[in-house]
């Protein structure tokens, strides 16, 4: 039987590290170790997580965030392990389904090519309209992924099972300055170590997917500003990766999706100013006979595609304008985002 080890850094996760652990001890296919690495942590995350019955590693003197947590705990928990076992590596914030695990082994199993699995992300209940709206983008993502033949756009931190081979060649690839971000498993110079990391794994030739099985619930951000922190961070993470890694046949895919996240900005820009001239010129009576069948079409996509996320968000789909204001919210944080590069301003890290 293929061994497998979950890695669950946390910083600060006394609220939420039961239900982690209790998601992973609720596996189907339970891992045979798991690590909770307890990062610079004030609260009793690590206490907790020693009753629930995990191992605990305890970082020193980290100032890397997620990404050097990492690198310190990682190494502890591959030495001992061969190159065909696997290691789950899960935010604390996660709770996995029960198939988790047994869908993504299947995965790897099935296909040498097959590299890491990464999850589908679903947000968790609560966090009022903004909460619902980030459901319903996740809702969207879940779709895209399936549709485009459960292909991993992206391993995310949240939770991916990676072969222990395919770390060690990370690692020994950063090393050897095939790529970049320091020398240990995890970049450090990358705000976004889960999108640098499927470009290094890409990099490496081995392939990733997403399996429907796959599924997990995380956390939604239940402010404006924390969801700008967290929006900011990812978007700047993912241009910055982009521009570390440059245009590859790997990396082609995602400088067109930064490309279609440009243009369907200046699309709404385009709708917007579009409607107000045409109410402006020929009143409603034009603007409905112009638009009524383009509207028809926006609302019959938008509310289709959240079904899954259910009644309330097929509701908040209908009128449109909701979901309108967070694309502009989204197009906003894009904008700041090239800014800031092209301008080389520094971004911190922001934990959210």
């Amino acid at each position: 039987m293929t061994e497998l080890v979950a890695v669950v850094p946390a910083h600060d996760e006394q609220d939420g590290i039961v239900a982690t652990l209790a998601g992973l001890y609720r596996q189907s296919l339970r891992p045979d170790r798991i690590v909770v690495v307890a990062d610079n942590c004030t609260d009793l995350t690590a206490e907790i997580a020693e009753r629930c019955g995990a191992e605990v590693f305890v970082t020193s003197g980290n100032r890397d965030k997620k990404a050097g947590a990492l690198n310190q705990a990682l190494p502890a928990a591959l030495d001992a392990l061969p190159d065909d076992a696997m290691v789950l590596v899960q935010d604390a914030d996660t709770v996995l389904n029960p198939e988790f695990v047994r869908c993504a082994v299947d995965a790897l199993d099935e296909d040498e090519t097959v590299g890491a699995v990464g999850g589908i992300f679903f947000g968790e209940e609560g966090g009022g309209l903004l909460g619902l709206l980030q459901r319903m983008e996740y809702e969207r993502y879940a779709l895209e992924i399936h549709r485009k033949g459960n292909k991993a756009v992206v391993l995310t931190g949240t939770g991916t099972v990676f072969r222990a081979r395919v770390l060690r060649e990370v690692r020994a690839a950063r090393r050897a300055d095939r790529i970049g971000g320091g020398d240990g498993y995890y970049s450090l110079a990358s705000l976004t170590e889960d999108d640098e990391m499927t470009k290094a794994v890409k990099t490496l030739g081995h392939r990733t997917v997403s399996p429907d099985g796959c599924w997990l619930v995380t956390e939604v951000m239940p402010t404006l500003p924390k969801l700008w922190h967290q929006r900011l961070r990812w978007q700047r993470g993912a241009l910055e990766n982009l521009r570390d890694y440059g245009l590859t046949r790997v990396t082609l895919p995602y400088f067109g999706q930064q490309l279609m996240l440009a243009l369907g900005g200046l699309a709404l820009a385009l709708f917007a100013t579009l409607t107000v001239l045409v109410l402006a010129t020929v009143g409603w009576q034009g603007f409905s006979l112009f638009w009524t069948a383009i509207t028809l079409i926006f609302v019959l996509e938008r509310t289709l595609t959240v079904r899954g996320a259910g009644r309330r968000a097929v509701l908040l789909a209908l009128p449109l304008v909701p979901e309108l204001l967070y694309d502009v919210f989204r197009q906003l944080v894009f904008a700041r985002s090239l800014v800031d590069l092209v301008l080389r301003r520094k971004e911190r890290w922001v934990a959210t």
